[in-house]
């Protein structure tokens, strides 16, 4: 506390400014029409189908009928998951869809997209768009790179698809390489096909429905069924065009368990409303906090203003570390319950360091006795909500991350159909709690200990006490 001098306040201050305006406008220059940006705005915010307006949809595998390839609900593997993961992402793209979610649910075998309204098309039809994302796809190989090219084989001539790391024996450099493995059905016809390319080193092209997604060239002619697509890949580059080819591989229907559409004007409407509903609240609370607290509640207001600014900062893309983040209503509600329990924090503290002013203490003893007790009640409040926001995001959440894996047990009671919303709450109510520590009790006390350093300043009544100067 002694070493909280009388400049502190200020350069705390003037941290936050500068941090709040880097945060809400970012920093971009133009070269003509072409926005290069250095540091994201708040304008970098990727809205959630709530309030931008969109669709989510879940899908599950359809019931096996005999007499089709459809294989058992218990006989599909994560990997089949993962392959029709792949082929709903690569139609997203196809349909010019690129600002889109999707999740797997492995327990259950669910998947969950999410997408926006398609930008710059009044007549687009979501309904349409999901029956689209749930038809099986066509996976087709092709001579020579055109899709009017001679078929070769289909989905079903292909075994299995593997992305693995390959060393070159000349070179000895490493890289990574998908390896093909074909069914009896497609060995003769592949055979055939690499060996009339093989002499002019042509290309097979590899189709997903209408789109290409990978042209290899012909070294050798491949008569075992075997053989290897290299490149210039990275691994998730790999990894992905065989889940491609795998789910092009495997006849998976899906069925569409639940559709929610929302429109964008009602989406608009609940932002605009929220925003104004927010700012509102937020000067209420600081008038409220500087009327019954006088300066701790002015040092608050700053300090619960540096919380909502490190919000936006961790939801916007701000740090180069995080990426942006899809914010939701419900991420909009985390917000809010953070700023509630930053508030509760600051009454607590303003609260103790009445009760030592009014037992005898120093101006000084006060503050820093008052921060001291009031740690343990705010730190039991604080860490008891992370402990909420982390099962949140794990049971909500994907799958594959980092609380999903941790609280994966709970997926059987939970599982992750509100991905992207009831996570996007657990992902800042986690941010708003973590940055209360940091501005509500490290920044707030800097700045009420650096004020106290001035003598207009000293009066005791200003934080609650009797009055007295000293």
């Amino acid at each position: 506390m002694k070493k909280a001098k009388k400049p502190v306040f200020f350069v705390v201050l003037m941290c936050i400014l500068a941090f709040a305006y880097l945060t809400f406008f970012g920093i971009h220059t133009y070269y003509g029409d072409t926005k290069k940006v250095y540091i994201k705005g708040a304008d970098e915010i990727r809205w959630g189908i709530d309030i931008q307006g969109g669709v989510n949809a879940t899908f599950e595998p359809a019931a096996a009928e005999e007499g089709t390839d459809q294989p058992d609900f218990d006989d599909i593997t994560k990997d089949d998951m993962d392959a029709a993961k792949s082929i709903i992402e690569q139609r997203l793209v196809g349909l010019n869809i690129t600002d889109s979610e999707v999740y797997v649910d492995y327990t259950k075998k669910r998947i969950m997209v999410s997408f926006p309204w398609q930008a710059g098309e009044e007549d687009f039809d979501p309904e349409s768009a999901v029956a689209e994302l749930g038809e099986t796809a066509m996976l087709t190989f092709r001579k020579g790179a055109e899709k009017t090219g001679e078929q070769v084989l289909t989905g079903k001539d292909v075994k299995k698809a593997t992305a693995y790391a390959d060393t070159d024996k000349t070179s000895g450099a490493s890289g990574y390489a998908v390896s093909l493995e074909l069914n009896d059905s497609g060995k003769e016809a592949f055979g055939n096909a690499t060996t009339e390319l093989a002499a002019s080193r042509g290309q097979i092209s590899i189709w997903m429905d209408d789109t290409c997604i990978s042209a290899p060239s012909v070294n050798e002619p491949i008569t075992d069924g075997n053989c290897r697509i290299t490149g210039n890949f990275t691994w998730n580059e790999a990894s992905s065009l065989a889940n491609k080819i795998n789910a092009g591989a495997l006849p998976f229907k899906l069925a569409t368990t639940s559709t929610n559409i929302i429109s964008a004007s009602l989406g608009e409407g609940a932002l605009n409303a929220m925003l104004l509903a927010g700012i509102i609240a937020f000067c209420i609370i600081a008038i409220y906090m500087m009327i019954f607290y006088r300066l701790p509640g002015f040092v608050a207001s700053i300090a619960l203003f540096g919380q909502v600014v490190g919000t936006i900062a961790c939801i916007s893309g701000f740090f180069p570390n995080l990426p942006s983040f899809t914010l939701t209503i419900p991420g909009i509600a985390g917000i809010i319950l953070a700023i509630g329990m930053g508030v509760d924090a600051n009454v607590i503290t303003a609260e103790r360091i009445k009760e030592e002013l009014n037992h005898g203490k120093t101006l000084n003893g006060a503050i820093e006795l008052g921060y001291k007790r009031a740690w343990s009640a705010v730190f039991d409040g604080n860490i008891t909500v992370v402990f909420v926001a982390v099962i949140l995001m794990g049971a909500f959440g994907p799958t594959d991350s980092v609380f999903g894996t941790l609280l994966k047990p709970l997926f059987s009671f939970f599982g992750a159909s509100t991905a992207g919303t009831i996570y996007s709450l657990g992902y800042t109510l986690l941010v708003g709690i973590i940055l209360n520590f940091v501005f509500g009790i490290f920044c707030s006390r800097l700045m009420l200990a650096s004020l106290s350093k001035f003598k207009f300043l000293r009066n005791r009544k200003l934080y609650g006490g009797a009055k007295i100067d000293e």
